[in-house]
């Protein structure tokens, strides 16, 4: 027995597959363009990193002259450690605001 086709479904599958086209490239411009600033533990390092996990500045505040290199050091693992985590904290938040009313094409 042949089964049949329901256009309507078909239409509805395509078109929500265009939507959710149009969705990954809202999202991927978000994630691009959102910036998080992260600050070191002792506040005396500032990295802005992008949703999307680039790091787009780094700022060294005050002198650096009362630290050893081993303590500067481990201020900047220790910030962009942050960083990532907030970035990926920035990510799901987006994704969660472009996708979040998105339902399953079984969802009607």
């Amino acid at each position: 027995m042949p089964r049949e086709i329901d256009e309507a479904w078909i239409d509805e599958a395509i078109e929500r597959h265009r939507r959710l086209d149009a969705l990954r490239a809202e999202f991927e411009q978000a994630v691009a363009g959102h910036l998080v600033s992260v600050h070191s533990p002792d506040d005396s390092i500032e990295v802005l990193v992008t949703a999307a996990g680039d790091i787009t500045d780094v700022r060294i505040r005050g002198s650096l002259q009362h630290r050893t290199a081993a303590e500067l050091a481990r201020e900047v693992q220790a910030v962009v450690t942050t960083a990532g985590e907030a970035a990926r904290w920035a990510r799901e938040k987006l994704h969660d605001e472009v996708f979040g009313a998105f339902r399953s094409l079984g969802d009607r």
